[in-house]
């Protein structure tokens, strides 16, 4: 009865997107985070990777809780089991932001770029396996051949990786592996709830056990806030508006429309977004190289999704 009444409340958030609108999160979503990467990278200047982590969650979070309201009208009810699924969930959240803040200590933000173009293939293969919903089969030529294109991309960054590039790389790999979980692990919880809920309850429930760590590891704290510059706040004002509040819910909203599987080649759409803002903010120049890497990765991103609807009929 309980269970009833929750989805004829909340069936506004229940709806299923259409593949247009998944879409379009999708591509939304990766090119917000095309830019979360450098970010980041120019915050760990100012503040540590824990403060980070906390202070954009917090700051999302104080968007995202009234946003739900307003949408919602408070009309979800939780569960006992539906408390445990989010702090779950939660873990996966927690390891995508912790894992990459610490992996880009060590390795440049170019080069995390790369191992990110690896994220489909992750979360296609782990999303094939645990939930069955696209045979690997389906999407793995697509993968391949859109990192084939991230390599192209972002392989003009090929110096200064960083002072521990294995180190940095290894962590930024099981931060994706944490992200392809908390992506297919949130796909069939929102078949109850809908993205905004899960989004701020997931990110609610990764920032309780950072709030301990806050005593390892500090750099604003130790230095006092008043000496992090004008642009260390825009760089986490960037994470918390756009990487966190903005692109962690479409994201999630296009999952819940397409799947995992499909959803997760739209990561390699990371480098893209990356390279066309650094051209227009910094004037970068972009060369054939980057055009080419550019066409696969596109190229992979309809080629899954083709296979990916056969597969589906």
């Amino acid at each position: 009865m309980t269970e009833t009444r929750t989805a004829a409340l909340s069936g506004r958030g229940l709806a299923q997107p259409s593949v247009g609108s998944a879409y379009v999160a999708l591509i939304t979503a990766a090119t917000v985070w095309g830019g979360s990467v450098v970010f980041q990278k120019f915050a760990l200047g100012s503040f540590s990777a824990v403060e980070i982590s906390v202070l954009r969650g917090v700051g999302a979070l104080l968007i995202l809780i009234p946003l739900w309201w307003w949408q919602e009208g408070g009309s979800v009810r939780f569960q006992a089991h539906d408390i445990g699924l989010f702090a779950a969930l939660s873990l996966g959240v927690l390891g995508n932001h912790l894992l990459t803040l610490f992996g880009l200590r060590y390795i440049s933000a170019g080069a995390a770029g790369i191992i990110i173009g690896a994220s489909p293939v992750i979360t296609a293969f782990l999303s094939s396996i645990l939930i069955r919903d696209v045979p690997f089969s389906a999407v793995a030529v697509g993968c391949v051949l859109s990192f084939a294109g991230v390599a192209l991309v972002a392989g003009a960054d090929t110096g200064n990786v960083g002072e521990s590039p294995w180190l940095g790389g290894i962590l930024v790999i099981l931060g994706l592996v944490s992200w392809a979980l908390y992506t297919i692990g949130g796909r069939r919880t929102m078949d109850r709830f809908s993205p905004l809920t899960v989004n701020w309850t997931t990110l609610a429930f990764s920032i309780l056990p950072q709030i301990p760590l806050l005593w390892w590891d500090q750099k604003a704290i130790t230095a006092g806030f008043d000496s992090v510059p004008g642009s260390g706040w825009l760089a986490l004002a960037y994470l918390i508006l756009f990487a966190t509040a903005l692109g962690q819910q479409a994201w999630l909203y296009g999952v819940k429309g397409i799947g995992p599987s499909r959803a997760g080649v739209f990561v390699n759409l990371i480098p893209v977004s990356a390279l066309i803002l650094s051209a227009l903010i910094l004037g970068e120049p972009v060369g054939a190289r980057k055009l080419v890497g550019i066409t696969l990765i596109l190229t992979g991103v309809w080629l899954v999704n083709r296979q990916s609807q056969k597969t589906v009929r």
